[in-house]
């Protein structure tokens, strides 16, 4: 009776502990996801969303651009370029940077962050933000050095932004269009489209085994193993290595990343944590985890 007991009380003791260990792993990852949490969200056309969206951001960060947080915007997807100065970005209240760029009017600032210009990639690098929540972010960008005019008084210069859009998409699609006409000729030789496949066989065939070996040489810490990488470097590194902003090695780019991974991880894992060159400390985003950071370096290179 006494072993029962015993053995009984043993069970109820390592239930409690895993209990607790789960929820200690559940917090932690909702403490990632807070901190990596999107500010826009992506509203297709015919859904009631606008309004909700709007009415749930509040603050009063938007400024001239109505609902929309400007400053949370700038925070989360802004602030690693213009508050470092990555690539020549000029940084939020300094005057003398932006005292060429402000005579060129709001509305060119607008449409330079809607549709990209130079090393700054449209939308900041994140496609899912709104008009709104774009211009609400420039507002809070230039406040300090500008005066903004107010959302309805823009409406018009939006519109000829997007015509301006609309008209290089236009030459884009020209453009695309002679580079596949260009390409539909040369496939019209099979000698040489047949070696045109080998060789991009062999090279992905090599860049392949090549990652392989580097993932197989590390040994992932477990901690590090249980974050969700992918999501990291989505909420923070993909503005850069997703558009290659001022030099940054794109993503699946072997070539590039050659040179780098010949360091070793521990060197990536520092100039990650700490800074590199344009890459400032952690992305741009203090709050994140030595751990979180390496699970962004390992999905960037895998």
């Amino acid at each position: 009776m006494k072993s029962s007991k015993l053995i009984l009380g043993c069970l109820i003791t390592l239930g409690l502990a895993t209990s607790q260990a789960m929820a200690q792993d559940d917090a932690a990852r909702d403490a990632m996801a807070e901190r990596l949490a999107p500010v826009g969200s992506l509203c297709l056309e015919g859904q009631d969303c606008g309004s909700a969206a709007m009415a749930s951001a509040g603050g009063d960060g938007g400024g001239a651009s109505g609902g929309a947080d400007g400053e949370a915007v700038y925070g989360s997807i802004c602030m690693a370029c213009h508050d470092t100065g990555v690539a020549g970005a000029p940084k939020r209240g300094d005057e003398a940077a932006w005292a060429e760029r402000t005579t060129k009017g709001f509305d060119t600032l607008l449409d330079h962050a809607l549709n990209g210009f130079n090393a700054m990639p449209a939308r900041g690098g994140n496609p899912n933000l709104s008009d709104e929540e774009v211009h609400a972010a420039v507002a809070y960008l230039v406040e300090p050095v500008m005066d903004v005019p107010a959302a309805d008084a823009d409406a018009d210069a939006d519109a000829d932004a997007t015509e301006d859009a609309s008209a290089d998409a236009t030459a884009s699609d020209e453009t695309a269009a002679e580079d596949t006409a260009a390409a539909d000729t040369a496939a019209s030789d099979p000698v040489v489209e047949d070696q045109a496949v080998e060789d991009q066989a062999a090279e992905d065939q090599a860049a392949n085994d090549e990652a392989a070996a580097d993932g197989a040489a590390v040994e992932m810490d477990p901690a590090v193993a249980a974050i969700d990488g992918a999501a990291v470097y989505g909420g923070i590194c993909m503005a850069c290595h997703e558009a290659g902003i001022a030099g940054a090695p794109v993503r699946g780019d072997a070539a590039a990343w050659e040179p780098r991974l010949a360091q070793g991880f521990e060197t990536l894992y520092d100039h990650a944590i700490n800074g590199f060159n344009a890459m400032p400390p952690k992305g741009g985003n203090p709050s994140l985890s030595d751990d979180e950071i390496k699970a962004a370096v390992h999905y960037m290179v895998q």
